[in-house]
C-alpha cells in the first residue's frame, strides 16, 4: 500500500492481490454461550471481495482524533472509503474542508450541508459559500484492532 498523510487523515491506496484470502469458518461464532460445532464448513474469504465493491474508487484512511467516537470510529481505525458512492444525508463521509481532510456525518436539510461530529465535545460545522468544501468519498466499512 502507498500511504499519503493529508490533514488529519492518512490515506492508503489499496493493493489488490488476486490470490490473497484467509480461511473462513462458516459455523457462526457465538457471542453468548459456546455451542458445539462438530460439522462446520471451511471456506476461503477475500477481504477485498467483502469490503471493496469498486476497486478503482476505493481507498483506505486511518482515523486521527476523537470527533467520531460515538459512531464507532476511534483513533487509528482504518476506514474503507468509496469515492464512487453518492453523498446522502446521514452518511459518514470523508470531506475536504478549507485545506484539510475530515471525517464527519453528513446532514443535508433545506439546501444546507452540515458536518456533524459524533462526539458532543466537537462543534457541528455549517458549510457556507465561503468554505472550500468537497465531499471526497463515503465510508463503507471500518477496520478495528482489538
Amino acid at each position: 500500500m502507498i500511504a499519503h498523510k493529508l490533514g488529519g487523515l492518512t490515506f492508503f491506496t489499496p493493493e489488490i492481490i488476486e490470490s490473497a484470502s484467509a480461511q473462513l469458518f462458516n459455523a457462526g461464532i457465538s457471542a453468548g454461550f459456546p455451542s458445539p460445532a462438530d460439522d462446520f464448513k471451511e471456506q476461503r474469504l477475500s477481504l477485498d471481495e467483502e469490503l471493496v465493491k469498486n476497486k478503482e474508487a476505493t481507498f483506505y484512511a486511518r482515523v486521527s482524533g476523537q470527533s467520531m467516537i460515538d459512531a464507532g470510529l476511534d483513533d487509528n481505525d482504518l476506514l474503507v472509503i468509496d469515492r464512487s458512492l453518492e453523498p446522502a444525508n446521514n452518511k459518514i463521509a470523508v470531506c475536504f474542508l478549507d485545506g484539510e481532510f475530515t471525517v464527519k456525518r453528513l446532514r443535508v436539510s433545506n439546501n444546507e450541508v452540515w458536518l456533524q461530529p459524533e462526539n458532543p465535545d466537537y462543534p457541528i460545522i455549517n458549510i457556507t459559500e465561503e468554505n472550500n468544501f468537497l465531499i471526497w468519498g463515503i465510508v463503507t466499512n471500518v477496520i478495528k484492532k482489538v
